[in-house]
């Protein structure tokens, strides 16, 4: 059986949609970012970078959600696109995009927004800049395909998913006005039985709600002085 470490960010939950959508068993097995469980020693053995999700199958041990999500596809075969090279192309780009653009930008626009100190206007307007444009290119993609990687659900929607339940949050109330192709996804994909599952994954342990000194401390070493 899987053991799959998560929380209910937007990365653990796209994993949390593949193994619903595949129905593979697993284990949940929480990790409370705002109490620093993440930094434990049995936790970071396993994942060096101290962030979840991360995935124990056998004697494979992957962290990076996307990684994650393309080391299950191919081991079940499920959720990929044609395998032709024009396709697996497409689906390598789609899915390091969404690694490298839209969780890292979505990530540092909210942080900026909403936990940085001031003086903080020039970074956030350059990381909500780049976090609209990059949700821009998804939703043009999706106004000339219907998943996207043309009409084959993969796990590159799952990745979208993932960070587009989140959109109003990060971009502000009325971001769905501009990216109706996008939303459209999203409606689909939460239409789908396993989605409901994924997201019912948050009621199975209780978590830390309290954003205080703890968990600052625990989320953003940065501003830890040091003693």
């Amino acid at each position: 059986m899987i053991k799959f470490y998560y929380s209910t960010a937007p990365n653990p939950m796209k994993v949390a949609l593949f193994l619903e959508e595949a129905g593979l068993p697993y284990e949940a097995i929480p990790v409370d970012t705002r109490k620093g469980e993440q930094f434990a020693p049995e936790f970071a053995a396993l994942n060096p970078n101290n962030k979840v999700p991360c995935i124990v199958d056998g004697d494979a041990t992957v962290f990076d959600s996307n990684a994650i999500l393309l080391y299950l596809a191919e081991k079940t075969g499920q959720f990929l696109p044609a395998n032709t090279p024009a396709a697996r192309g497409e689906l390598l780009s789609w899915l390091m995009f969404v690694a490298s653009g839209i969780g890292p930008f979505s990530g540092q626009a909210v942080h900026f927004k909403n936990f940085a100190p001031e003086p903080k206007e020039y970074a956030l307007t350059r990381y909500l800049f780049e976090a609209k444009r990059h949700y821009g290119i998804l939703n043009d993609r999706l106004a000339k395909h219907h998943f996207m990687v043309g009409d084959t659900y993969t796990i590159v929607d799952m990745a979208v998913w993932g960070w587009a339940r989140l959109v109003p949050f990060i971009l502000g109330e009325g971001a769905w006005e501009t990216l109706p192709h996008l939303k459209r996804l999203l409606d689909e994909v939460n239409a789908r039985p396993a989605a409901a599952r994924a997201e019912a994954i948050k009621t199975r342990h209780t978590f830390k709600a309290e954003f205080d000194e703890e968990a600052r401390k625990h989320m953003f070493r940065h501003t830890v002085t040091a003693a």
